[in-house]
């Protein structure tokens, strides 16, 4: 590796360090690079981080924020919690087992870890205390629940991940339909055997008559995934357009059904999207400054080198990748991690016939890991502010909870069909 490269990465670990913002060590890193080795014009840097937001398909992020956004404020999120509350009943722990279905549910209408904690959390967690169940858990259950927004579509993660590997968006969301209900399925049966253990609640039970009208009640919210993966599966419209199609229906439902979308809600709705995807794209544009310098360098070549060096097997390299990318999860942010290592990983994935779709899907379970892995571990950062506890307190029940979502990985890496079965049906 060279020693303009040693440097790059040398200034931004050192800013990740002494705490300063991811997007700002990416580009003092960037920076510093330039004005040290001289590579290219200063003027590189402006163009290469408006470059990396010059792209259609990231139009959706701010769209699907939006419809999230609009979708909360007109009391689908309501809606979402008291189905699953009707239909799980008064099971030992059913409690637990409404917020990772809601969770699920509400991740395939906002697309975003953190909007779903803090949409789910703001109400179960309050509730899960309530009921006697330890803050450490419910923080920790809610934190892992949320991140399968990442995975379950539409994943902001995803469009950007497409968007960077020229990868198709519609495919990657099939592809994470399979891998979400598994993380799902494998965090109820942890919830239940935590819960069962300690005793805690399940919610009060429901008559057939009540659970026919929860059903009836959410039954709009439940349309939004079903648009959006149906529109896409059968090439109705695109991703970006599937969003737009999606604020228009959040619109219809919380201005005409529901009537509880005031004039001044929109606003701060827009005004919320807008300070979110803002703040996404600074990000997207420093990562794409900074691989720019390390495509420069020739990094991804350097590292493809290494590695078929030292080994012939793709499931060899999907391994290395996890636990790289397990590591980076830690203490970064999941769009800097996707925009920095996905030009390095491209070569090896055509290198060892690797799908890119099935990478992208094990690249989003490993982010939904890392977001709930201290010291960052963003999503289970966000649920122990809304509990009010330290991040030491859900330990215990996350080093459970993260085996779990580790098994899921492993089984899909192994298992590459699970991934692909719904994308090739798109053929």
């Amino acid at each position: 590796m060279t020693f303009g490269a040693l440097t790059l990465l040398g200034v931004f670990g050192f800013a990740i360090l002494v705490n300063i913002p991811i997007a700002f060590g990416l580009i003092l890193a960037a920076l510093v690079y330039l004005l040290v080795f001289g590579a290219a014009p200063m003027m590189v840097s402006a163009q290469q981080f408006v470059g990396g937001m010059d792209s259609f398909t990231l139009l959706a992020i701010p769209l699907f924020i939006l419809a999230a956004q609009l979708m909360n404020s007109a009391g689908l999120t309501k809606r979402i919690v008291h189905l699953c509350m009707s239909l799980v009943g008064d099971i030992r722990g059913g409690l637990a087992v409404v917020a990772v279905l809601a969770c699920m549910l509400f991740g395939a209408l906002s697309g975003s870890g953190v909007a779903d904690v803090i949409a789910i959390g703001s109400m179960l967690l309050p509730a899960m205390h309530k009921n006697g169940y330890h803050k450490g858990f419910s923080s920790a259950l809610v934190g892992c629940a949320s991140s399968f927004g990442t995975v379950i579509p539409p994943s902001i993660v995803m469009i950007v991940y497409g968007t960077t590997s020229n990868t198709s968006v519609g495919k990657l969301f099939m592809g994470g339909v399979i891998p979400g209900l598994l993380l799902t399925l494998s965090l109820i049966g942890v919830a239940l055997y935590i819960s069962r253990k300690h005793g805690w609640a399940g919610v009060k039970p429901s008559d057939p008559a009540e659970r026919r009208r929860a059903i009836i009640d959410a039954l709009p919210a439940l349309m939004v995934p079903a648009l959006i993966i149906g529109g896409i599966r059968f090439g109705v419209f695109t991703p970006t357009e599937a969003a737009a199609s999606a604020i228009l229906y959040a619109l219809v439902l919380g201005v005409v059904l529901y009537r509880c979308l005031s004039l001044r809600d929109i606003i701060d709705c827009v005004i919320a999207t807008a300070e979110t995807s803002a703040a996404i794209l600074v990000i997207i544009g420093a990562a794409g400054l900074f691989a720019w310098g390390l495509t420069y360098e020739q990094v991804p070549q350097a590292i493809a080198g290494i590695i078929g060096d030292w080994t012939n097997s793709s499931h060899s390299v999907l391994l290395l990748l996890t636990a790289v990318l397990l590591v980076l999860g830690t203490f970064m942010e999941s769009i800097a991690i996707i925009i920095i290592v996905t030009p390095i990983v491209m070569p090896l994935l055509s290198q060892y016939g690797i799908d890119p779709v099935h990478f992208g899907v094990l690249l989003t379970v490993n982010l939904a890991i890392g977001a709930n892995t201290p010291p960052l571990g963003i999503d289970l950062m966000a649920a122990c502010r809304i509990s009010g506890i330290s991040v030491m307190e859900t330990l215990r029940p996350l080093s459970l909870m993260l085996m779990s979502m580790l098994a899921v990985l492993m089984l899909i890496t192994f298992v590459p069909d699970i991934v692909l079965f719904l994308p090739n049906l798109m053929e």
